[in-house]
This record gives structure tokens, sequence and C-alpha cells, in this order.
């Protein structure tokens, strides 16, 4: 039996622009395995992305992870995530789509979604889209927040049982999803899977006269733990306001952590990766459609000031756990931000799952998250 820690990671890096040959693929799976990672949420479509988009991108990834058939186990519960942790070896392999466009109009196709394995999904990926506005579209003014169209889409995540994901939306949208959640599903926990935290930046940010449109509010963050959801940093260089290191450090990558730790508590925290093996396809991409990008050339200037690498999670985590370590983070700690709290997230809203005594008791949490607010507000 595996002795090792089960560790789940998000692993946004769809086919085309993080990975563009399969022996990438196999490359970087394989070095995830050999650090201790159990399994990877990976995203299959972004953006504008259609159904068809979605279904040739799944076959890309589903042939490609074909060529080594033991290597995987395509997660429908947790106790699939279980298995590949017990076999050892194995990834666990769950589906995440960064945009609701997909649905190509049609919400029967979320059923469709949830029985491919999809987990989580995006609303609204950076732009303007019909479910509402992304981060972008809201840093350019366009206020538009969550529609109705977004709302019936939420309707049909909660019931088939996919984690709304809040990454990568605007202020606004991700508040209009929020108070929609909090009233017609209290209980049922939202998340933001890969998003750095605004708070630890704001030095740097108002050095450079703004911050990165991606990165969230302490105030987004704080309304996850309500919920009983957690907040993932990503190890993301050029979202690092005004730092835009060419590789980030484990120092860093652990001061993420820290700081969303001190702010929600050790229960709703997790960890994640936009593991890239090269930018150029990214930055290609971005000089061809720079009006998806028109962020006053944030992304680019980042990427002209060394923000360059990639911070490949299964380079360096080994040395983040050590430095969680020499902080003082116990084993209990470091396995609920690596994998228990999103296995708790995913028995409830996956499988329906509702413990008998709430770990973390809901009163018990809206005073903390209350607390926690008033404090951040005087910094």
């Amino acid at each position: 039996m595996c002795t090792k820690p089960l560790l789940l990671v998000f692993f946004a890096c769809p086919y085309g622009a993080g990975w563009t040959e399969d022996k990438h693929l196999h490359d970087y799976l394989d070095r995830s395995r050999a650090c201790g990672i159990t399994g990877h949420s990976m995203t299959l479509a972004a953006a504008g992305h259609t159904w068809e988009n979605f279904v040739w991108e799944h076959q890309k990834w589903k042939s490609t992870m074909a060529q080594t058939p033991d290597k995987y186990i395509f997660v429908r519960s947790v106790r699939d995530i279980e298995a590949a942790h017990i076999r050892g070896n194995t990834t666990a392999v769950v589906w995440n789509s960064q945009t609701s466009t997909i649905l190509n109009g049609d919400l029967k196709k979320v059923a469709t979604l949830k029985e491919m394995g999809v987990g989580s999904m995006i609303l609204a990926y950076n732009d303007l889209f019909r479910a509402g506005s992304g981060s972008l579209a809201e840093f350019n003014g366009n206020n538009t927040g969550v529609t109705s169209w977004g709302l019936s889409v939420v309707d049909e995540m909660v019931k088939h049982g996919i984690i709304v994901d809040l990454s990568h939306m605007g202020p606004k949208t991700t508040h209009g999803i929020m108070d929609y959640m909090d009233e017609k599903y209290p209980g049922v926990p939202y998340v933001f899977t890969h998003s750095l935290p605004a708070g630890l930046y704001k030095n740097e940010a108002k050095a450079t006269k703004r911050g990165c449109y991606r990165n969230i509010s302490d105030e987004e963050a704080l309304r996850v733990v309500k919920s009983g959801g957690y907040v993932s940093p990503t190890f993301t260089e050029w979202m690092m306001d005004g730092i835009w290191p060419d590789d980030i450090t484990p120092q860093q990558c652990a001061d993420m952590i820290d700081y969303y730790v001190k702010l929600l508590g050790v229960d709703h925290v997790g960890i994640a990766s936009d593991d890239m093996f090269t930018t150029k396809p990214t930055m290609d991409f971005v000089a061809k459609n720079a009006a998806m990008y028109s962020d006053d050339g944030y992304m680019v200037n980042a990427f002209n000031k060394g923000a360059t690498g990639c911070g490949e999670l299964a380079k360096i985590l080994p040395a983040i756990t050590d430095e969680l370590w020499k902080r003082g983070y116990t084993n209990e700690e470091i396995a609920k931000i690596y994998a228990s709290n999103k296995i708790r997230v995913y028995r409830e809203v996956w499988e329906g799952f509702s413990p008998e005594e709430d770990p973390v008791d809901k009163a018990e949490r809206d005073k903390f998250v209350k607390e926690q607010r008033e404090k951040f507000m005087e910094r």
C-alpha cells in the first residue's frame, strides 16, 4: 500500500498552449508521479471554446493517455482518487473547463459533462461572454456581471454535482454568483481553483500603478470560507505583481500558501499550478489576439520584465514542502492543503455527502470570516 501523502493539484495546461507534443504530457506526468502528486484537475477548454473544441480536446488528451493506459484512472468519484493513491504510480484525472461557452447554449450538455468526468467549471474566462463578465472585461469597464443565463448554468452545475469555479471572473460576476449560491444553495461550496492573492502584492501593485486583473481580493477569498469551499494559489510568475521572477522560488510559493492560511484558515486552502513547458505558444497567441488581452500591456510587460519561467510544480513541490515545514506547518496541516480540503469539497459537491458533524461549525465559520474581514480591512 502507498504510504506517501495524497496530493491533488490543478493543472491548467491545455493542449496547444501548455503542451504541444505527446512527449510533453508523458514526461511531465511521470515527474509529477515521481514527486508524489496523486491527481490533477486538468483543463480541457477555456475562453470561447465551443462544444466541438471541447470534444476534440477531450479526445486528444484521452488518446495520448491511452498510450500508457495503466498510468491513469479517470475520476468519477472520490474512491477513484483513493484507488490511484493506493495503486501508486497512477495519476487520477479530473477534467475541468475554464469556460461555459462549450455548452453551445444547451443546458442539457451539463449532464453530459458530468458523465464525461468534468469536476469543475468556470462560467466566464477573462473576457465578456454570455454567462457574464470575466476579470479582464471588468478591468476594462464592462461590468455586466453574471447574467440570467449564467445563473441557469449554475443551477445545472449544482444539480449535477459540478463544482462552481470562480477563478478568472470579474469581481461583479464573482460576487453575483456567490450571492446567488448563498441564497439558493446554502452549504454548497464554491471555490477558486487557481487564483493569486492580490493582497500579497499590494505594495508592488501600487508601485506599478496597478495589479494583475486575475488576482482576487481578500473579500472574495473570505466569502469562499463561508460556503465551505477552498482557494488554491497558482504559482504563476506573470501574475505576481511587480515581482515577475524568471522562475518562481519555493519560498514565493510558500508565501502564497501562508498568506491564504492566515486569511482563511488551514481548512480552506489548496494548491494549484498553471504549468507550461514553454511560454512561446501563449505569447504567440497573445500577439495574434491582442484584442483578447487588452490589459494596458500588463501581461506582455510582465514577461518582458522576467516572468518567462513555467514554475512546474512537479519540479519544486518537495522544496515547497520543506519550506512549509521550516515555517512550522505540521504534516496534518500540509495534508489538508495538498489534498484533504479538496477531497471534502469533492465529496460534498460530487456525491452529495453531508458529514454528520461539520468539521468547521457554521456559526464559528461565520464568526471567523467576520473577524478576518475586519482584521484585513484595518491593514
